[in-house]
């Protein structure tokens, strides 16, 4: 109870303070889209350039940590997808976009507060070491698969060039990019930049959660609810659980655990939404998604804390 009361709802009540400054119109809409527009496009780059430019490499990058959870994610995938065609007869590029859901966890807006208000700020090194590939890996597979179904099966030259350029269009993997570039330069940067980009970072994750509260205020429960409670038990319990078991069969060392797994049960972020709507399929489902499971995320991460080393 006292990590639901000490690590959780703090983290909570911000996404709830935007939820509540939309829905009763304190703050509008259009001040959303301007304040995740800042923190999507330069709070959060510059959060990620900082991070992965410092950041150890080779302590860090620890393969036991990122199979283990990129399995967890690659079975979230085949499940949605999977289930989506099978269990509830949806066309395939439908089925492309809800296995995104149960790829894509909200390893950045959750993922990092939730991690350092549980175990601390030194915590957070193995969470950047996914977060680094979490982009690129989650949208090359999603971007892929949807290309290849909608080219009925048949690759060519085309699709890796739409992969990429989607890819190398997005700020969060161009903050990546150049955080490795500069880490493994040894580029060192001038004290003023540094010193600018350090009180950049520091608005970036309160802005993201009250910003991800008023988005989830525009969204309403609609579409597939048995859908969407498949995808809740894919994103809050299986993704986790793969991570969990891998982790144990790997002998992966605490703190790296404790990293994975949490992380693993963050629920969909938002960019599942910003998925469906690139390619307009299963759009209801993907916004229901991230709402239900944010709200029943509440207690399923207590439970996974509590069962943590």
């Amino acid at each position: 109870m006292q990590a639901l009361l000490d690590v959780i709802l703090p983290v909570f009540m911000i996404i709830g303070f935007g939820y509540v400054a939309v829905w009763r119109g304190w703050f509008s809409q259009s001040g959303v889209e301007g304040l995740m527009t800042f923190v999507q496009s330069f709070a959060v780059p510059c959060l990620l350039f900082v991070a992965i430019s410092r950041l150890d490499l080779g302590q860090y990058f620890e393969w036991r940590m990122l199979v283990s959870f990129y399995a967890g994610a690659l079975a979230g995938f085949v499940l949605g997808m999977l289930g989506g065609r099978f269990l509830f007869g949806r066309p395939w590029e439908d089925c492309v976009a809800i296995g995104f859901c149960g790829l894509f966890s909200n390893s950045l807006l959750l993922g990092l507060p939730l991690t350092e208000r549980a175990y601390g700020p030194d915590a957070l090194e193995a969470n950047y070491a996914i977060i680094a590939l979490h982009s690129p890996i989650c949208y090359g597979i999603g971007i892929t698969a949807m290309e290849i179904v909608r080219a009925k099966g048949q690759a060519g030259s085309g699709l890796v060039m739409r992969v990429l350029k989607a890819m190398f269009s997005n700020t969060l993997i161009l903050g990546i990019l150049l955080g490795f570039a500069v880490n493994l330069s040894g580029l060192p940067l001038p004290g003023t930049v540094n010193d600018a980009l350090d009180l950049l970072v520091r608005a970036a994750l309160p802005a993201a959660l009250f910003g991800v509260g008023g988005v989830l205020a525009s969204y309403r429960p609609e579409g597939d609810l048995r859908l969407v409670l498949y995808l809740c038990l894919i994103s809050l319990v299986v993704h986790p659980l793969v991570t969990r078991l891998l982790g144990v069969a790997f002998d992966l060392p605490v703190d790296a655990t404790r990293s994975a797994v949490l992380t693993a049960a963050m629920a969909p972020g938002i960019n599942v939404y910003i998925f469906a709507s690139m390619y307009g399929r299963a759009m209801r489902v993907a916004a229901t998604s991230v709402l239900m499971a944010t709200a029943l995320s509440i207690v399923t991460v207590w439970l996974w804390l509590g069962h943590l080393p």
